[in-house]
């Protein structure tokens, strides 16, 4: 089910189903309103653009679930430099990859905490992938870093704790400024 709303039509859209004919300027479109069924015909890229731009289609479902992710590192000590960061980015992506969601977007901070921007199918919890990022990431830093040990006491890079909120359509490019503009916060 899926509420889109074409001025052109004057009516909401309650449920839309695609049927892709290969002919050679259109992609055709089937749509049913509430009482009647419309056939319009849609150019590939605007069809794209406006049915199924954020979409991520499993087997099973189609989802569109996005979250900002934030935590510190421990006691807030700026320890996370440009190394440090550049490899932070590259751990969290794979760790992405492993386990089965996105991280769009990484940006450290002021030094001291890290912004991801995560896509993530619904049978994954944020908890896990809260868990996976820091857990793994912090092992893996605090071995291949060991300057960091002298900062931090007992083999802990992260805080226990994190912020998370879930973004719609409509706030995702808002978020995705921002913590783009964290880079120049450690500046």
């Amino acid at each position: 089910m899926c509420a889109i709303y074409f001025p052109d039509f004057k009516r909401e859209v309650r449920e839309f189903s695609a049927i892709y004919s290969r002919n050679e300027s259109a992609t055709w479109l089937t749509i049913r309103f509430i009482f009647s069924i419309e056939f319009v015909v849609f150019y590939p890229n605007l069809c794209y653009t406006i049915c199924m731009s954020n979409y991520i289609h499993a087997r099973t479902c189609v989802y569109n679930i996005n979250y900002h992710i934030v935590w510190c590192v421990k006691y807030r000590r700026k320890v996370l430099s440009d190394d440090i960061s550049s490899r932070l980015y590259e751990i969290l992506k794979n760790i992405g990859i492993e386990k089965g969601f996105t991280v769009a977007e990484v940006r450290v901070g002021e030094k001291d905490h890290v912004h991801c921007f995560v896509s993530a199918p619904p049978k994954l919890s944020i908890t896990d992938i809260v868990r996976w990022m820091k857990g793994i990431s912090g092992l893996l830093l605090l071995k291949e870093f060991p300057e960091l040990t002298e900062q931090l006491w007992k083999g802990h890079l992260w805080n226990g704790s994190y912020f998370v909120e879930t973004i719609g359509s409509t706030s995702e490019e808002n978020i995705l400024r921002y913590i783009e503009r964290q880079k120049n916060c450690q500046m």
